[in-house]
């Protein structure tokens, strides 16, 4: 068994056909196909399920993969470990996901880092909370900005970062114009635009409306924060949206904005990687970072609310 036959089944799980595949190997798709023949020989099972394309992993091949993205994760970390010089610094690109309502804050922690270490370069990605889980487990991202309460995270290690406050956004001229705060009851009866059901975000918001006895209906849903604070400056909408993403927009023109009580209820958010040792060394670079930071205090220097 050759690395480079696990970096073709790794690819070919990940782009679903086998000539992407070759090509995102830089080889021919003869020479993937063999090489991944060569896999089911030595093991002895069938790790491809085959027909007039690909159609996926077998059971067996499923298992392989999960070995074949560890195996290749620890050669990375290995390379990274022995094969930089002590005046040098760290190089290489962190990669990091994060949940839509999490993007404004994220500066906080990037900055910080690339300052300290400047060798570095940045991906920073927008997913859904599973979508985040599921590409730290294939060693695809090094961490990830998600929430940290209501649903379980098995296989991670976790950092809480700030609590999530949520705010209504409403027009100027709309309603509440009198007043200072305003209920999550009240706000069920508003024309809402809110984020779709499969962000966290959104099921958070639904559960806090149980809470206040009453269930939501919007009138338009988005997976964008900024497409839900753009529709309330257009006027006529109106939205829940995470304080932290007045941080990056303040509050847009012709809008205003009011805390939500009954109930009074924040969401932790926090650094999530995976449950391994030794953690790879860009992995503990950010771990080191975020524990001299105070992102709470950040965001509420940005948007006192």
């Amino acid at each position: 068994m050759f690395l480079r036959q696990l970096e073709y089944l790794t690819a070919l799980a990940r782009e679903g056909h086998f000539g992407r595949a070759a090509a995102a190997c830089w080889v021919s798709q003869p020479t993937l196909s063999d090489g991944i023949r060569k896999l089911e020989a030595e093991f002895g099972v069938a790790v491809v399920r085959r027909g007039h394309r690909f159609e996926g992993l077998t059971p067996e091949g499923e298992r392989l993969l999960a070995w074949a993205r560890r195996l290749l994760a620890d050669r990375d970390q290995l390379m990274a470990e022995f094969g930089r010089t002590s005046h040098q610094g760290l190089t290489g690109r962190l990669r990091l996901g994060a949940v839509p309502a999490s993007l404004p804050p994220v500066s906080l922690l990037t900055g910080p880092f690339s300052a300290l270490h400047p060798g570095t370069s940045l991906t920073v990605l927008s997913l859904t909370s599973a979508e985040i889980q599921r590409r730290l487990a294939a060693f695809e991202l090094d961490a990830g900005l998600t929430y940290l309460t209501g649903e379980p995270l098995t296989g991670f290690r976790t950092m809480p970062l700030y609590r999530e406050r949520y705010v209504l956004l409403t027009s100027q001229d709309g309603e509440f114009t009198d007043r200072a705060e305003v209920g999550w009851a009240e706000v069920a009866e508003l024309p809402l635009c809110l984020l779709t059901p499969d962000m966290q975000n959104r099921r958070i918001l639904d559960g806090l409306f149980r809470r206040a006895g009453v269930s939501v209906t919007p009138r338009m849903e988005t997976n964008s924060v900024s497409t839900l604070c753009s529709h309330v400056r257009s006027g006529g909408w109106a939205s829940v949206i995470p304080q932290a993403w007045l941080g990056l927009l303040g509050v847009p023109p012709g809008t205003r904005v009011l805390p939500l009580v009954e109930p009074t209820a924040t969401s932790t958010v926090g650094l999530v990687v995976l449950d391994r040792d030794p953690q790879p060394l860009m992995t503990s670079a950010l771990i080191h970072v975020t524990e001299g930071l105070d992102l709470q205090r950040s965001i509420d220097d940005l948007v006192p609310v």
